[in-house]
């Protein structure tokens, strides 16, 4: 399964923030519900900064619904004044009914039409407690699954594909998760392209980083040039590089930061 931990760089700067299983039922459409509650003094802001998955999420906030494209950097929210959001981690074989080319969509977000969707989910989170959460959702497992409908074989092996490519850490090449799938590296990168928007290598590349900010968070005396023979980066030079890339700062400057402090 999919660490649920990975992705926030700073979780002790996060305000209220849940993940809900989804109904049995909609298992392979999503993988899990996303949920932040956030009450900010006025006059002040909280900085959130994520390395995201490599899925799109469908957003519900009180001013509407928004569908999210995978991202190939880190981002930040800024969160001012007192609000929510209910996310939808969306699986593979969710997405073809939401775009036909989800690589349009990569570090981009749209406005996406959905009223049903956003009454019920509003409703449910007038009740800002553990019940109302609970049902927002469901009433969005409940949604998908009507919007989705029952995926088809190529949707639940994209499926298959991204689990992979996100929890084995000896996958380290697209070769590896085809030799593991029993597919041709063409049909792995066919279906990561038309049901995630990226490659399997670039899908690789987002694990083996939010791993390694989780060692380096979770686990500050890690010795960085093991960590990047772990992780299959070729010396500690590569892993110093992926972070200054995609994260803005070095595996060094991350480890030192601490409360409000950011890494330069």
């Amino acid at each position: 399964m999919i660490d649920a931990r990975r992705g926030v760089l700073y979780p002790a700067r996060m305000p209220e923030f849940h993940r809900i299983a989804p109904a049995a039922e909609a298992a392979d459409l999503v993988q899990w519900f996303w949920i932040p509650q956030w009450d900010i003094e006025p006059g002040r802001t909280s900085r959130q900064h994520v390395v995201s998955y490599p899925a799109l999420n469908l957003v519900v906030e009180p001013g509407g619904v928004e569908l999210v494209g995978p991202s190939t950097a880190a981002s930040y929210r800024d969160l001012i004044g007192r609000g929510w959001a209910v996310g939808a981690m969306l699986k593979p074989a969710a997405v073809a009914a939401f775009t036909e080319q989800p690589s349009a969509l990569r570090d981009e977000s749209r406005a996406f039409d959905a009223p049903e969707l956003h009454r019920e989910v509003v409703e449910a989170m007038r009740d800002a407690g553990e019940r109302g959460r609970e049902h927002a959702a469901a009433a969005f497992s409940e949604w998908l699954l009507a919007r989705v409908g029952t995926p088809g074989p190529a949707a639940l092996d994209a499926n298959r594909v991204a689990e992979l490519l996100m929890t084995d850490a000896t996958v380290i090449r697209d070769e590896d998760a085809a030799m593991r799938l029993s597919v041709s590296v063409r049909t792995m990168q066919r279906l990561t392209r038309r049901y995630v928007g990226l490659s399997p290598a670039a899908m690789i590349r987002r694990r083996r980083l939010q791993e390694a900010a989780q060692r380096v968070r979770e686990h500050p005396d890690t010795d960085l040039a093991t960590l990047a023979a772990e992780l299959g980066y070729a010396d500690h030079a590569h892993l110093t590089n992926d972070f200054r890339t995609v994260l803005g700062f070095t595996p060094s400057s991350y480890r030192a930061a601490s409360g409000n402090r950011l890494p330069r």
